[in-house]
């Protein structure tokens, strides 16, 4: 199979980490993930030699946006910084040459309407001005959450495709997201591209918590609750480049993916 595999690393070396752990793929933030602020990879030499020393070694860019955006928001001191910072990190996922930038799906609150959230995102994708994809992440947890469950995901992407810049959008599916937030593993791939037509990236990691628990906590590849074959077919028929997250080596869980998906 030739899904080519990766995983989240740190952009300041981004390459040699890469390499070192046998990714194909790298993902990166553009700064601190809790800041407001987009402050570059941190690169020696800058945003063109991480694309140029990417490029040369084979490696695909993917960026990670920060945590704090959610352009669902009814809140107006939430929703405008947000829209801005997606532009910034769109603009430093160009600089970088990133085929996508993930970003949360977001949440309303319980005092509002998610219809409100729904049409806060098309709103958002009308006002991007990028070639960079969006990719919209779903998410595990939260009542009010716009991509938790899949009729919600289902009322998201109906949004955001009646945008003017519809075909900028596609979607990550993140696998112990989607356990966590009650999707049914066995059929979230065939579930998801009845709704989006695409799964542009996965975020492979396998699930601390129980099915439906609503938690978002990572963990290594045979070290959580999803059954191993379940996770591998998720991912092989999925067929889209694979981001592991977990934390610290991740060399183990690239190998454990790459046996299994032969």
């Amino acid at each position: 199979m030739s899904i080519r595999i990766g995983a989240h690393v740190d952009g300041a070396d981004a390459v040699a980490q890469a390499q070192a752990i046998g990714a194909e793929v790298a993902q990166v933030f553009l700064g601190d993930p809790q800041s407001w602020k987009v402050t570059g990879s941190g690169y020696p030499g800058g945003e063109e030699a991480l694309r140029e020393d990417a490029a040369a070694a084979g490696i695909d860019l993917y960026v990670h946006a920060p945590y704090g955006i959610n352009v669902a928001s009814t809140n107006n001191r939430i929703r405008i910084p947000s829209r801005k910072l997606l532009q910034a990190t769109l603009e430093g996922a160009a600089a970088i040459g990133a085929r996508g930038v993930v970003v949360h799906g977001g949440h309303v609150t319980g005092k509002d309407a998610p219809e409100v959230g729904f049409d806060n995102w098309r709103k958002a994708i009308d006002s991007l001005d990028t070639d960079v994809p969006v990719l919209i992440e779903n998410t595990a947890g939260g009542d009010f959450a716009m991509a938790r469950h899949l009729e919600r995901i289902e009322q998201l992407w109906a949004a955001v495709q009646s945008s003017t810049n519809a075909s900028v959008v596609g979607f990550t599916l993140d696998t112990c997201h989607a356990w966590a937030g009650g999707i049914d593993l066995a059929t979230a791939v065939a579930d998801i591209r009845a709704i989006t037509g695409r799964i542009d990236l996965v975020h492979a990691n396998d699930s601390r918590d129980t099915a439906g628990s609503g938690a978002d906590r990572h963990a290594h590849f045979g070290a959580g609750q999803i059954p191993p074959d379940l996770l591998t077919g998720v991912i092989a028929a999925a067929g889209a480049p694979v981001v592991c997250e977990t934390h610290g080596d991740m060399t183990p869980d690239i190998a454990w993916l790459q046996d299994r998906l032969v």
